[in-house]
């Protein structure tokens, strides 16, 4: 952290941030804690003999966590390196632009691609799932795993009901198996734990009938831990108090000294009385009475007319005018375990209670694999459950490169529209002529829908689960970009346009041919020609196969873009189609082959309710622009061609790209060419004043 202005940090972040001394930091240090934790002679055993840099953080960590939690972390059983190799790379901006776990606005899960697949029924099987979704394959092999359990468990609709059920009581086995490690755990958590575990033997006899081997593998891990079951059901109460030292923690018949103590607490006074009964039965002294007071604790008084009777096994304690006080060895014996039996009680149990904990302590690591085996099988019924309720269909999984969706849906979308009016739509990307989709219409139309649900449909079949289609082939990818809209980060002093840059210069940089691109109004954040040029060269360097050659949809505002169809070989145009009636526009939410002749800003603008007398005037603005032919600067411009391995910079057709102002729409010709024919020289100071000032009036009357 040396060199790291940490009060600026925790100011930016909103985080508390701590510096550790370096030492932490050090390789010996970090090896030798890991090797004690772990009980290992060397880092070969670990599998971390090739991650310097993680042994060193996690070294650092399990030592920050010993100091801070004065604990063994036991429950720390295992350590497995992190290869981004095996997983879809997915930045931050992509997870919230694709809505993954929660919304981009009110960061809520309901809404999110998560709320959608999540039909969970225990806490672990709730967090493996998010895993899932954040962390998509890449090997086709363990995707396919995935997909032959989802679609066993649908074939079997009965028996993946039935373990549904069974999970549902299950609680959250790896945080109470870490309360159990900590001491922390109360006798209400192993009475959870125990219900819990009750469960997997049931569990576990269904799975006897899936032959798949992702769920045999599950059957394989799962230890139904009946011994454990066993323990608790013989030793807690079912329902013990939450503190341990209150006592009634300990089942009756588990202990013969916490029977006997709880008898005395509850029967005392009737073994007193029957004491009493038979020592008066025994002597002959009728009036023999057991009393009690705090200095004296209990004793037998005999007045002094019955003194005589007094047997020897009586011991004097006490001597009154009247009377004399007696122990004996039973009374004695009475008395101790009377008065102590609560705190012995108490005491005993939680002794007992410890032990217990202890001993299922000693099983953490049966109890962890058992745990991710039950939250393992609880997503794969989660995806399935999901794929029957909502016909989702099993995507082919290809390394081709090859995307071909039919009929595909947005899986969030679809849930928050009523009565099945989604419109689906087909998708097809490869690596050759079909590489980008340059996406035109008007806004409201559909278009970042239509890419949003490509890009989770992608995520969602390399995740393992079923897809929103009809049918599906899905071309591996390593990476998911996307650039769907932005906003000011006045936090660091970047305007939207920067914002909107930086996430651009990461993508050009870090994706790779075998990325898939969502891009959405690349270049709208600045003046018209400067956006055009971004977005046009933008388009020419993903293109070129040299410099990245990455599968991408492009949606744009710019139809000057759809000039590229007949220039880059594996650019294609698509549009929104858009049904007119009059002024008015209807969305008909379909992708069509072409560009979009028009944009109908301004009829959505009207949908919006924006004034009409705004509407009128932009109309005639806008006939005023379109006179003037802007577009026709696109298809003057020379495309830069990488094929042959030497860029072409051709002059372009001498046009002004300049940017023109929006009122540059009247040609003042007359105007022009009158100022133009004035002879200057010639003119006395008077004649040149009044020229002037007819030349003002022309424009003056003229706007």
């Amino acid at each position: 952290m040396s060199g790291v202005d940490l009060s600026d940090m925790k100011h930016r972040l909103g985080i508390t941030i701590y510096a550790l001394e370096s030492w932490y930091f050090s390789d010996e240090t970090a090896e030798k804690t890991l090797k004690e934790h772990f009980k290992v002679n060397s880092l070969e055993g670990l599998g971390l003999a090739d991650y310097d840099c993680g042994v060193i953080a996690a070294g650092a960590l399990l030592k920050y966590l010993y100091e801070t939690q004065k604990n063994s972390l036991n429950h720390i059983s295992s350590i497995h390196p992190y290869s981004t190799g095996k997983y879809m790379i997915i930045d931050s901006s992509t997870r919230r632009n694709l809505e993954l776990v929660e919304t981009l606005r009110e960061k809520q899960k309901r809404g999110s691609l998560l709320w959608v697949l999540d039909k969970t029924k225990t806490a672990m099987g709730a967090r493996t799932l998010r895993s899932f979704v954040e962390q998509p394959l890449i090997n086709k092999v363990e995707i396919e795993k995935r997909q032959d359990a989802i679609e066993e468990l649908n074939g079997s609709v009965i028996t993946r009901e039935e373990l549904r059920e069974y999970l549902n009581p299950i609680y959250d086995l790896e945080r109470l198996i870490t309360r159990v490690t900590y001491l922390s755990a109360n006798p209400r958590d192993l009475i959870a734990f125990k219900n819990s575990i009750g469960m997997l033997p049931p569990i576990k006899t269904l799975l006897e009938d899936f032959s798949g081997s992702q769920l045999q593998e599950i059957y394989a891990e799962m230890d139904t831990l009946e011994e454990l079951y066993q323990l608790i059901d013989a030793s807690i109460t079912e329902e013990p108090p939450i503190s341990v030292r209150e006592g009634g923690i300990i089942k009756e018949g588990y202990n013969e000294d916490v029977d006997k103590y709880r008898h005395a607490k509850t029967e005392g006074k009737t073994w007193l009385a029957e004491l009493e009964a038979k020592e008066r039965e025994k002597t002959g002294i009728k009036n023999l009475k057991i009393k009690y007071n705090k200095v004296f604790g209990y004793y037998l008084e005999v007045t002094n007319s019955y003194k005589d009777l007094v047997p020897d096994y009586f011991t004097r304690k006490q001597t009154l005018a009247n009377a004399e006080r007696y122990i004996t060895p039973e009374l004695k014996e009475l008395e101790d375990m009377i008065l102590g039996a609560e705190d012995k009680l108490v005491n005993l149990e939680y002794e007992l209670f410890c032990e217990v904990r202890n001993r299922i302590a000693a099983e953490v690591i049966r109890i962890q694999r058992t745990a991710k085996a039950v939250a393992k099988l609880d997503v794969f019924v989660s995806l399935a459950v999901v794929a029957d309720q909502n016909h989702y269909c099993r995507p082919k999984i290809t390394e081709n490169g090859v995307i071909d969706i039919k009929g595909g849906r947005h899986p969030v979308v679809e849930k928050m529209i009523n009565n099945d009016m989604f419109i689906d739509n087909d998708t097809y990307l490869d690596n050759g002529n079909n590489r980008i989709a340059i996406i035109t219409g008007p806004n409201m139309a559909g278009k970042s829908t239509y890419m949003r649900q490509t890009a989770l449909i992608v995520l969602m079949a390399q995740i393992g689960s079923f897809v929103p289609a009809e049918t599906a082939k899905i071309g591996i990818v390593d990476r998911i970009f996307t650039r769907v809209g932005a906003s000011d980060d006045l936090a660091s002093g970047q305007s939207t346009f920067m914002v909107e840059m930086n996430e651009v210069a990461n993508i050009l940089r870090n994706a790779t041919s075998n990325s898939l691109l969502v891009l959405d109004e690349i270049g709208r954040g600045t003046s018209t020609f400067d956006g055009l040029s971004i977005a046009w060269a933008v388009v020419e360097h993903i293109s070129n196969p040299k410099l990245l050659g990455a599968k991408t949809l492009f949606a744009t505002h710019y139809h000057e873009l759809t000039e590229l169809e007949g220039k880059l070989s594996n650019v294609n145009n698509y549009c929104i189609a858009v049904k007119e009636k009059g002024d008015d526009i209807v969305f008909l939410r379909k992708i069509v082959k072409g560009g979009a002749d028009k944009s109908y800003g301004i009829q959505v603008a009207k949908l919006a309710g924006v004034p009409d007398s705004v509407i009128e005037r932009a109309k005639e603005i806008v006939d005023q622009l379109i006179a003037n032919d802007i577009a026709s600067v696109a298809r003057n411009i020379t495309v830069e061609s990488g094929t042959s391995g030497k860029k072409k910079k051709e002059k372009l057709d001498e046009v002004d790209l300049t940017q023109m102002s929006l009122f540059d729409t009247v040609k003042d010709d007359d105007i022009i060419e009158e100022l133009r024919n004035v002879d200057v020289g010639n003119l006395t100071p008077i004649e040149a004043l009044n020229k002037l000032y007819e030349l003002q009036n022309k424009v003056k009357n003229r706007w």
